[in-house]
């Protein structure tokens, strides 16, 4: 239970390095971002997943909208909108924001699935977004009312939706596929995809990636994030369940805050902390009451590096 515990926890440092370290990169366009994650990430994965990938080969003509979809929305918008935002916004106000994440995913259950939420989860909601929305605004009306947000805030919402729409899939079309082949199909989607796009953003040269600081970061997310923090969590939430594995994703904002003031020399002000705090209460009893099937699928990483 203890070694669990501790592979969930590892696994929410890790997550919240993955923000910190696209912060310290964040000179590096969101896409070549991406794309280099996604890239790493697929010649970790794609051992593992080559037997998958022959046996299943009609599999993934057959079921190849789903797999597309997939690979768009938790591969490349979500990461590309995380990477994005943090070159407009604070580490700290991405990871409270992206914490809610789990209620969005409730939220498109509720909606498309038929779901039906009980009155503790309806109130979590309602906290976790007035939780966002007060980090989001600095707690200032006059910023609501005249519609002036911080484009990295807009951003990693997007992210989030991002996310919630792939659960949404991951919770339809899951079962169809083994695990190690389909993200290394849906990460050789991306890399294809990406790649014209950071083509683009390399017109003005790309010697600037072989820097130590980029080359690291890059390596960082594209293994630590893709692929032991997946299989730290798979390992926790087969031993002591997704119900109990979900709490460890209120660590999150706790470590990147921790982190950001620590390494980015970040500030971390009052109304973050107050947002943040009713952010996680409001997680808790939002999800407190979900099946085991939404659980497995809300943290922001878990399912691809997601």
């Amino acid at each position: 239970m203890l070694r669990s515990y501790l592979l969930l926890t590892i696994t929410m440092i890790i997550f919240s390095g993955n923000i910190l370290i696209g912060k310290a990169i964040s000179d590096l366009p969101p896409i070549t971002m991406t794309f280099f994650r996604c890239l790493i990430a697929f010649l970790i994965l794609l051992p593992l997943g080559w037997k998958d990938l022959k046996r299943n080969r009609s599999l993934w003509m057959k079921e190849r909208k789903p797999i597309v979809a997939l690979s768009i929305s938790g591969i490349i918008l979500f990461n590309l909108f995380l990477y994005a935002s943090l070159q407009f916004t604070s580490s700290t106000n991405v990871a409270v924001i992206e914490t809610t994440t789990p209620v969005f995913a409730v939220i498109l259950g509720m909606l498309f699935l038929k779901e039906r939420l009980n009155s503790i989860q309806c109130t979590g909601i309602f906290l976790s977004l007035i939780g966002a929305l007060w980090v989001i605004t600095k707690g200032s009306w006059t910023i609501i009312s005249q519609l002036q947000f911080n484009l990295g805030d807009v951003l990693v919402l997007l992210a989030v939706i991002a996310w919630a729409v792939y659960t949404l899939l991951i919770k339809q079309h899951s079962h169809k596929y083994p695990l190690y082949g389909s993200l290394a199909i849906m990460l050789f989607l991306a890399v294809i995809i990406l790649f014209p796009f950071a083509a683009v953003e390399w017109r003005v040269g790309i010697l600037h990636l072989l820097e130590p600081k980029l080359i690291f970061g890059l390596l960082y997310l594209g293994i630590f994030p893709s692929f032991v923090a997946l299989v730290f969590w798979n390992k926790g939430v087969a031993a002591i369940g997704p119900s109990r594995a979900s709490i460890f994703l209120n660590l999150l904002p706790v470590f990147t805050i921790i982190g950001a003031v620590l390494f980015l020399g970040e500030t971390v002000s009052i109304f973050q902390l107050i947002g943040g705090i009713v952010v996680i209460v409001g997680v808790y009893l939002s999800t407190k009451e979900t099946s085991a099937k939404v659980k497995e699928i809300q943290s922001p990483e878990k399912e691809m590096h997601g």
